[in-house]
């Protein structure tokens, strides 16, 4: 079956405060965003109907747009409720959300203070980010080239468009060497990230993840490590050397899109899903699905 282009397809999106034809949300060629990457956006999956941890999406789009030096002209209540809309009226109780804000046409250098702000929201229907037989199987990753940059020379907390470039090119280099996906180090040479999910390793019954201060603090990542600790689990966040990954019997990724999905194999390095990544599975299906406290 032909999958339709997403500038191509049927329904409605919100765009700046109005709902119009999908075919009709467009934007110039020289807009802002395009051309420097002044825009942010979010990921967020509805579950029969209901938006999971939508306020706080929301709530981070905001933050990356004040990141990035600008306010967003319609608060979190009203995109909130451009998703919600947007979910029922499409019907598609289990959708994909995507808000996004960026700089508009009015001027066209790096200096851009009297361009302005579009937000639009669209939702569709995605499906599983990874397929089932690699999360039956357990996803198979290979080291990034490229690295996570230094805080200090880049946005790493907002979630901006100009910083997933380089996973577009380690996901397409990954997937043409015959693995899923890539896994990031960042500057200094330490566990980060792949290239749209955060990372977690387990040895016996701990849960060791890389600290989230050089890059995205995913909200699944978040809540996941709600889930662990309300079982009991420890969980250690820290810097976490790739010579250590020889060490851990399993691992997992987590994310809006990945939700959490086992992993197979990072290069050399094997794990195998054990108990905890499935208990972790299990609760967060739970949660999503309004089943989970």
């Amino acid at each position: 079956m032909t999958v339709p282009s997403f500038d191509k397809r049927a329904g409605t999106i919100w765009y700046n405060g109005k709902m119009v034809e999908w075919t009709e949300a467009t934007t110039h060629m020289l807009t802002h965003g395009l051309h420097y990457g002044s825009c942010v956006f979010e990921g967020v999956r509805a579950y029969d109907g209901e938006i999971f941890e939508l306020t706080r999406h929301n709530e981070r789009l905001h933050a990356s747009g004040k990141i990035l030096g600008f306010e967003i002209p319609y608060s979190v209540e009203e995109i909130d409720q451009a998703c919600k809309d947007l979910v029922a009226s499409h019907n598609m109780p289990d959708a994909y959300v995507r808000p996004v804000a960026w700089r508009g046409s009015e001027m066209m250098a790096i200096s851009a203070q009297q361009t302005k702000i579009h937000v639009g929201v669209a939702v569709w229907d995605m499906g599983k980010y990874f397929s089932h037989e690699d999360r039956m199987k357990g996803l198979r990753l290979r080291l990034a080239d490229y690295r996570r940059p230094d805080p200090r020379t880049a946005p790493v907390h907002a979630k901006a468009a100009g910083l997933y470039m380089i996973c577009t090119i380690e996901k397409h280099k990954a997937e043409a060497e015959g693995f899923t996906d890539a896994m990031f180090l960042d500057w200094e040479g330490n566990i980060a990230e792949a290239t749209g999910a955060n990372v977690f390793f387990i040895k016996g019954d701990v849960i060791h993840t890389p600290l989230a201060d050089r890059f995205l603090n995913g909200i699944t990542r978040q809540t996941v490590i709600g889930l662990a600790k309300k079982r009991g689990i420890e969980v250690q966040e820290r810097r976490i050397l790739p010579a250590e990954m020889a060490d851990f019997e399993q691992c997992f990724l987590t994310g809006s899109a990945a939700e959490v999905t086992p992993v197979a194999a990072i290069s050399d390095d094997s794990f195998a899903p054990g108990k905890l990544t499935e208990t972790l599975m299990a609760d967060y299906s739970a949660l999503v699905a309004g089943r989970g406290a």
